[in-house]
């Protein structure tokens, strides 16, 4: 399936969870990318598919969570370079500034990663999703400070009437240790 759109729902009971999935996928031809727990006892659906398709799983899904819906969103022909951040397989590629948004659900994190990657010219390094960071969520960008600047702020301004923003950082030339995972 070409990826057109996607849609997530994400919500505080999983058990919940599983009974959105299973409505979201019986409400349209969609494919589920994810349906999965996450911290903090979180429980997140993505699914991709034809816009159409995908807003009616998305809203399937909404009905189902009822009052444990924290985030939802559609969004209409997302930017290539999410999918694969999602599945943590972009390679980092450090230049310049390293822009950081972090937000208060992984809905929102997703929305102002694709926002910020269609603003302005910068390569996506993570998408980090809920796990080990108490529910929030962060990704990561660099390029050049004038485009991370752009680019991050893109991202705000797409979730901002959300609230569910945390912060937005844009740090030029980082040194190169910050980017490494280290234990």
């Amino acid at each position: 399936m070409t990826v057109i759109s996607i849609g997530m729902v994400e919500l505080t009971s999983i058990a919940k969870g599983f009974l959105a999935a299973d409505a979201m996928l019986k409400a349209a031809d969609v494919e589920l990318l994810m349906n999965r727990s996450i911290c903090p006892g979180k429980f997140m659906i993505a699914v991709a598919g034809e816009v159409a398709a995908v807003e009616a799983a998305v809203a399937a899904g909404v009905r189902s969570a009822d009052h444990t819906t924290v985030d939802s969103f559609v969004i209409p022909h997302i930017d290539s370079r999410i999918l694969p951040a999602i599945s943590g397989t972009n390679e980092p590629v450090g230049k310049g500034a390293l822009g950081i948004i972090e937000t208060f659900s992984v809905a929102s994190c997703i929305e102002a990663a694709d926002a910020a990657l269609k603003a302005a010219d910068v390569d996506l390094i993570q998408l980090h999703l809920a796990m080990a960071i108490g529910g929030k969520a962060y990704v990561t960008m660099t390029g050049e400070v004038a485009a991370v600047e752009s680019a991050t702020q893109a991202g705000v301004e797409a979730i901002r009437a959300k609230g569910l923003l945390v912060q937005r950082v844009v740090i030029p030339q980082p040194r190169k240790e910050i980017l490494l995972d280290r234990i």
